[in-house]
């Protein structure tokens, strides 16, 4: 299996153009103040989208609308709203609501989070996670075309057949005909439905080494809706590091890499530790997982591979990010979503500013 160091970083410049996208992550961690500096920032530099995470914290909408109060042209995304955490009405209200505020603005981004948060922190079994996020697709889309919404699936049926319901219209009236769907999709089946019914895909951990079976996957289901992967948005998030030593660079990122290599899921059931055996790092990622799960949290984080950080992030001076940006967009990737491990705001608004920089010394700004 090739691993990045295996990979030539001077390739040609290339005409394929990419966007330019911030990922805050999670609010609540003590940076908010800086979060939502870098998404005015964002802004001005003419970033295509700025998205917001959520999991058991801060909800992703409310700091979405707070974000899309304080810019003017750049998108506003989640990534993700949780798919057990509301009902799919709710979801589409959200996401109507969230559009007329930005005034056309909003990425409806989507994920069925994993079981331990499904279970645990929802209430709401993991069980069919392919077959609940199409009839959820489904039923977001019918009330966003402001449809009387009746739906008989296997996972949801509205109206209740049983009770005094009827079917409603959702009454807000989005400012776009159609809010771009996205899903994050990790395993073969489920990139595959991503490509039959989602306007985009929220990768992690993406690399463009490693991108022809996950595209391969991602064509298929776009074959079925009968269209090619020209109508999907290829959106991964890319931690991003600026410096003049890579090495050193990679050593801010594994903190992150480590909590979702080892922690991110049950020991049998981690879809980002399964992702980075099917890239060749199996041992590396079993000793990972067992250093972090006997909370030996700075051996998980050294036994995450330099190899694995550098496949799968932007590290070093502009120079070097400006040719990893040429293999991503080689790669696929439509939207390249940056987000900066930076030891403070300042910079990280370097970072952004670099990374703009980078995109039009790659030529695929």
């Amino acid at each position: 299996m090739t691993k990045a160091s295996e990979v030539t970083i001077n390739r040609p410049i290339v005409s394929a153009s990419v966007r330019l996208g911030l990922n805050l992550g999670y609010w609540g961690a003590g940076n908010d103040a800086s979060n939502l500096a870098l998404a005015k920032h964002a802004d001005t530099l003419g970033y295509s989208v700025v998205w917001v995470a959520e999991a058991y914290g801060s909800d992703a909408p409310t700091v979405l609308a707070w974000i899309a109060a304080q810019t003017s042209a750049i998108d506003i995304g989640s990534a993700v709203l949780q798919i057990p955490a509301r009902t799919p009405a709710t979801t589409a209200m959200t996401a109507a609501t969230l559009d007329t505020l930005s005034g056309g603005r909003f990425r409806l981004g989507l994920g069925v989070s994993g079981p331990q948060v499904s279970e645990g922190w929802h209430g709401v079994r993991f069980g069919s996670p392919l077959g609940r996020t199409r009839e959820y697709v489904d039923i977001v889309r019918a009330a966003l075309r402001r449809e009387r919404v009746r739906y008989s699936g296997e996972h949801f049926q509205l109206p209740l057949p049983d009770g005094p319901g009827k079917a409603l219209a959702l009454t807000v009236h989005p400012v776009r005909d159609r809010i771009p769907t996205y899903l994050a999709a990790i395993g073969p089946r489920n990139l595959e439905l991503t490509g039959e019914i989602a306007d985009g895909w929220l990768p992690v951990f993406f690399s463009p080494a490693h991108a022809a079976g996950h595209l391969q996957h991602l064509r298929a289901g776009a074959e079925k809706a009968g269209r090619g992967l020209d109508g999907i948005d290829i959106a991964p998030t890319v931690p991003l590091v600026t410096g003049e030593d890579w090495r050193t660079c990679a050593d801010a990122v594994r903190a992150y890499a480590a909590l979702y290599l080892g922690g991110m899921g049950s020991r049998e059931q981690n879809f980002y530790n399964r992702l980075a055996c099917r890239m060749g790092f199996e041992a590396e990622a079993a000793e990972v997982q067992e250093k972090f799960l006997a909370k030996d949290r700075a051996g998980a984080m050294a036994a995450v591979p330099l190899e694995f950080i550098d496949a799968t992030a932007l590290l070093g001076p502009k120079e070097r990010i400006a040719e990893r940006m040429t293999a991503f967009a080689e790669a696929g990737v439509t939207t390249l979503t940056v987000a900066p491990y930076l030891p403070d705001p300042d910079s990280s608004a370097a970072a952004l500013r670099a990374a703009v920089e980078a995109a039009e010394l790659a030529g695929v700004a």
